[in-house]
């Protein structure tokens, strides 16, 4: 049983009602192709730029100090690769506006994001391997955690704010 009531302004919302429970709609919808896309784009360039930092972290730890702990190593690597996502944004903004502009939209780039994808990165790869190991069987599927986690978020900052994750 679904109906719509519309209130006395039919631009402002709506109220939708499913099985007695009312929800408010705003336009929002999950179903948007093209937005999909684009938060997929975007989502792609943040993974790219935590990989970088977080893979190159982990690696340095294993050949130069393998006996680091695991939580340590992990909270480094977090660390280095929201530093290097923050860094190609940069990079990428710089083609379209001066640099300290640049570097300031890339600050302000959603942390909630790339703190998901590193931290979904770092948990496949400690339950994979039982630490903080780069092992090549193991990339693909924190690869893919990486890019999962973080990608409904980015379509619905993109949606719902007209905020991109990374361009």
């Amino acid at each position: 049983m679904e109906k719509l009531c519309s209130s006395k302004n039919q631009d402002k919302s709506a109220v939708k009602v499913v099985d007695q429970t009312a929800v408010q709609t705003d336009g929002f919808h999950w179903r948007d192709r093209m937005v999909w896309s684009q938060s997929a784009r975007n989502t792609m360039w943040c993974l790219l730029g935590c990989m970088i930092g977080d893979f190159g972290a982990i690696l340095w730890f294993q050949i130069y100090s393998p006996e680091t702990p695991a939580l340590i190593v992990m909270s480094i690597a977090i660390v280095c690769g929201i530093t290097t996502s923050i860094m190609l944004e940069t990079a990428i903004l710089f083609r379209q506006m001066v640099l300290i502009s640049a570097f300031k939209t890339a600050i302000g780039m959603s942390l909630v994001s790339m703190v998901s994808m590193e931290a979904a990165m770092n948990l496949v790869d400690y339950f994979l391997v039982g630490g903080a190991r780069l092992v090549w069987w193991a990339i693909p599927p924190m690869l893919l955690a990486g890019f999962l986690t973080p990608w409904p978020y980015n379509y619905w900052r993109l949606k719902k704010l007209g905020k991109a994750c990374c361009h």
